[in-house]
């Protein structure tokens, strides 16, 4: 036994030798290809943030004024002029060398105390441009910078002073599927402003239960972006083709080769088989519900597009802090969705202050689950203030993050007026503060 087992030894341990000394010699060659991925994206990562160190963001507010006549699709006309203001499109040099990115708003709603604002942070570079799309069609509005309303609050909550609740949220359906917009409201064409309904209406009411000692911050992250970055466009017309029956069902056909073999064989050609035509077209065996899905989703296909994050968080001193408020926006969430299009829902784990309970004994130990909870409640808090993405600090990439076209975004921010949303506690300008005329001698 012993003269096999050596024998054996004395063949392999030259294989094994060679194998060793292969691998001494040519390690390197798949290192590349292994390491690139990693590589490029802290490259990416480093690049992108020297960048973004160079953009002076500012926050203003909008305050709007006694009266607003003007229709929702007014901020649709904003919305279209901003996306112009900020696409500009990296080429290869300004990604990989400049860290160059798409720069993005925020368009953000608190409540402090009961008290509504409406706040927009852009970079500072284009504060000109952004108040110019506004005042075009809010001659009225007044706009300031003011400072960041996420500074006032302790930046450790939860403490055992404060806590707070909050979520991110995603499409139920694939990004093409429109939600409810202001179009859908039956009396948005009513020539009378009094007649018209508000979807922001709801979120002036719920800012009123807000009160002393609690804040509600709710907060658009919005990117102009195109088909390019995003195939969003592509996804589009895949399904459009789908829900109208275009797509071509193609019949298994035979191999090249035996075509070639009876070719050879018998000299015969094989024929293409006949197409089978349809006395009935496609568009005509769509049902009432399936044209009105096509027709919602070329009309969300036709407008310009922002790559969104939306998440809000309810905070506040723990005397007064009260959880049950948290269906306050779930809630107006709730009024842009449809049952056959799309809807606004929480992201879910790990993007909501909530923990999973599992059967698992470990996982459902009360110091673990508090641990976790705190811990998300941080991050969450973090994110808000610093307005990362939900996924940061990877980058967003397609399809983690959705699109809303110009007419959805509008939807969900714009500038209420007062008869259709007439809520008392708003603080209203009664004009627009003008500057003295030109011509006023200084002494």
């Amino acid at each position: 036994m012993l003269p096999q087992i050596a024998d054996f030894l004395n063949k392999i341990i030259p294989a094994v030798h060679f194998v060793w000394e292969f691998f001494l010699a040519w390690w390197w060659v798949p290192l590349p290809f292994i390491l690139w991925k990693p590589f490029s994206f802290l490259w990416l990562w480093w690049r992108t943030d020297n960048f973004l160190k160079k953009i002076k963001m500012v926050l203003i507010e909008v305050r709007i004024p006694k009266e607003v006549l003007k229709p929702i699709r007014a901020m649709e006309v904003v919305m279209d002029h901003l996306w112009q203001v900020l696409y500009d499109g990296p080429d290869w040099w300004e990604k990989w060398v400049d860290g160059k990115i798409i720069l993005g708003y925020y368009f953000e709603f608190a409540s402090i105390g009961g008290e509504p604002h409406f706040f927009i942070r852009i970079p500072e570079t284009v504060r000109d441009s952004v108040e110019a799309a506004i005042y075009s069609q809010y001659s009225e509005a007044e706009i300031s910078i003011v400072d960041d309303y996420t500074k006032d609050v302790p930046q450790n909550i939860p403490n055992k002073d404060w806590d707070l609740w909050g979520c991110d949220y995603r499409l139920l359906s694939p990004n093409p599927y429109p939600i409810k917009t202001y179009v859908d409201f039956e009396t948005e064409h009513e020539a009378k402003e009094e007649k018209r309904i508000d979807p922001l209406a709801q979120l002036l009411e719920i800012s009123a239960k807000i009160n002393l000692g609690e804040q509600l911050w709710i907060q658009i992250g919005a990117s102009p972006v195109t088909n390019k970055e995003y195939p969003w466009v592509d996804e589009g017309k895949k399904i459009r083709d789908e829900v109208s029956r275009r797509t071509k069902k193609q019949k298994p056909g035979r191999a090249m080769i035996l075509d070639a073999i009876d070719v050879l064989a018998t000299g015969n050609v094989p024929k293409e088989p006949a197409e089978e035509k349809e006395l009935i077209p496609p568009e005509m065996k769509l049902t009432p519900g399936e044209r009105d899905i096509l027709t919602a989703i070329e009309k969300k296909l036709s407008k310009r597009g922002y790559a969104c994050h939306i998440r809000f968080i309810y905070l506040g001193n723990k005397n007064v802090f009260y959880k049950p408020k948290l269906r306050l926006p779930l809630g107006f969430f709730s009024a842009f969705s449809t049952q056959n299009l799309n809807n606004l829902v929480p992201k879910g784990q790990p993007f909501i202050t909530k923990i999973a309970k599992t059967w698992f004994l470990p996982m459902n130990a009360s110091f673990i689950i508090d641990r976790r909870l705190y811990l998300r409640k941080r991050i969450l808090l973090r994110k808000y203030v610093k307005r990362d993405n939900p996924y940061s600090p990877l980058p967003v990439k397609w399809p983690s993050c959705f699109i809303l076209n110009s007419e959805e975004l509008a939807s969900i921010f714009h500038f209420p007026g007062k008869l259709s949303a007439p809520a008392p506690f708003i603080e209203r300008i009664e004009s627009k503060k003008g500057e003295a005329p030109s011509g006023l001698p200084t002494e």
